[in-house]
């Protein structure tokens, strides 16, 4: 079962609400996005680690066909990167441990900056 949860800058009003698919299993976080075709402006996945860290939160992008914007949130709910992450780049890490990565149409990149609070809602 699909579970959906919506992503909500708390510092930056005119920032769009994200519809993200919440990857929690194994497989759906090592899926990711890979093999998909195009990725809708304001849609994404937020991938939950459960605990803080670097290495755990780290990203590949292969098999990728595009751009996404990855954004790092730590487990206060605070976004501590954000990059832009390119397809066939084998290793994409935050600069300081996170719990989650949200991963959205690269469009969206300035709509998160570190030091911003996010909202996660569940739907």
């Amino acid at each position: 079962m699909t579970q959906w949860v919506t992503v909500q800058n708390l510092n930056r009003s005119e920032a769009p609400i994200i519809k993200a698919r919440l990857c929690i299993s194994f497989w759906s976080k090592f899926r990711g996005l890979m093999f998909q075709k195009s990725l809708g402006e304001y849609e994404g996945i937020l991938i939950d680690e459960k605990n803080d860290g670097i290495a755990n939160t780290s990203i590949h992008m292969l098999f990728m066909r595009f751009a996404i914007a990855a954004i790092w949130i730590n487990s206060s709910l605070k976004v501590v990167d954000a990059k832009i992450a390119h397809p066939w780049v084998p290793f994409c890490a935050p600069v300081q441990p996170a719990r989650y990565v949200l991963e959205i149409h690269p469009n969206r990149l300035l709509d998160f900056k570190p030091g911003d609070r996010v909202k996660l809602s569940h739907e």
